[in-house]
């Protein structure tokens, strides 16, 4: 496998777009889209959140025939909790982009990101979509990556190459997302791309398989919002030997695919609000993947637990804290405790550890801590960041 550039668009047959069409204040990108040349096989992972953005709502009806031809997101305002106009207005933006690109309307995915409870700003976006699409380009991919950020500070997005049954193909991401985001999508969009030929339902299972270890493993601040999605398009431009069955090239798709994703999950954690480290969560030995996941899960969301990590404060008490409120069952006299490869506490008891050493842990960009509840043999992991002071403050005027 090789890292290479282009992100989205560095697979074959994609173009996309990104610019600034005035639904921003500040001037800034904030319509993009991915466009396949051909039709493409789509699958989609969607909020859980009951509340459910208006062209959210309209995209996961339009993912139901699996087919898409292009992928358009506005940032800067939700379309969420507005009304029936709400909807009406993003069956609009479809038709219209469907118009240019000749396609049917069932064949964009629409979805927005930005602030709740207002109306879009649709003479900008009449004015923008044919401006957008007019600029499609095989390298526009980073420039849709910036179109879709809203308090991020970096656009996210990777590409790999591999190879397939003697042709080369490429797997392409971008994604956004720094804060409200918790398992189960959050105010996160991400999509990828690839030009591998693979079966649809092989498609899909690759790919919620991926979304499940990757994107539904990441809490910012425990918050799920109410528009999001990560989605996947697979249009068959590599030439590749169908991947149908669970072959040596499934496996290599995999992996890449997981990489892919991976990447781009650690990059939202990495860029959360106002945050400065990246931490990993990791729970082995535990007697259930449950418990696992709900151990990890508590410990990540903690804000014990993350304002300690922005310390630097080795304060173990209060990741044992979080384990003991998670609903994991577990005996605390058999927990060890690590931060970084440090063990910090032994059978659940306080051990002299060297502050010193943990503290040059915890000054690192990129925290690990580990939890071994020596009960079982399952393991599960989240990736969070620490909270600093940034945190409130952009999210105390987030409106403003």
């Amino acid at each position: 496998m090789a890292i290479v550039n282009g992100g989205v668009t560095a697979p074959k047959g994609y173009k996309a777009s990104g610019i600034a069409c005035g639904i921003k204040k500040n001037g800034q990108k904030d319509l993009a889209i991915l466009c396949s040349d051909d039709i493409a096989s789509a699958v989609g992972v969607f909020t859980t959140n009951v509340v459910k953005g208006h062209s959210l709502q309209l995209t996961m009806e339009h993912i139901k025939n699996k087919k898409a031809k292009a992928v358009l997101i506005n940032s800067g305002n939700a379309n969420a909790c507005v009304g029936e106009l709400g909807y009406d207005n993003a069956v609009d933006i479809t038709k219209m982009t469907s118009t240019i690109l000749n396609c049917t309307q069932e064949d964009i995915l629409f979805n927005s990101t930005g602030v709740i409870g207002q109306p879009l700003k649709m003479d900008a976006l009449n004015a923008g979509i044919p401006k957008m699409l007019s600029s499609l380009s095989s390298t526009g991919g980073n420039n849709a990556a910036e179109a879709i950020m809203t308090t991020d500070t970096v656009a996210k997005e990777v590409a790999v190459e591999i190879e397939l049954s003697g042709q080369k193909v490429r797997i392409g991401g971008m994604a956004k997302g720094s804060g409200m985001i918790h398992p189960n999508m959050a105010t996160m969009i991400g999509i990828i791309s690839t030009d591998a030929v693979i079966e649809p339902e092989l498609l899909e299972k690759v790919f919620k398989n991926a979304v499940n270890y990757t994107f539904n493993k990441i809490s910012v601040d425990g918050d799920t919002s109410v528009c999001d999605m990560v989605v996947m398009l697979a249009n068959g431009k590599a030439d590749n030997s169908p991947i149908s069955d669970e072959s040596n090239d499934y496996q290599t798709f995999v992996e890449a695919l997981n990489y892919v994703c991976d990447t781009l999950s650690k990059k939202i954690a990495k860029d959360g609000e106002g945050a400065t480290k990246l931490v990993e969560i990791a729970v082995d030995g535990a007697s259930t993947q449950e418990d696992a996941f709900m151990m990890a899960t508590a410990i990540a969301k903690s804000p014990l637990v993350k304002t300690a990590m922005f310390g630097e404060d080795a304060n173990w008490g209060r990741i044992i804290t979080a384990a003991g409120y998670s609903g994991a069952k577990f005996d605390p006299n058999l927990i060890d405790i690590f931060i970084g490869n440090l063990l910090v506490c032994k059978g659940g008891v306080a051990i002299d550890f060297d502050e010193d050493v943990a503290k040059k842990i915890l000054q690192q960009k990129e925290i690990n801590i580990s939890i071994n509840l020596n009960q079982g043999t399952y393991f599960d992991r989240m990736l969070t960041c620490d909270f600093s002071y940034d945190y409130v403050k952009i999210n105390g005027s987030y409106r403003s």
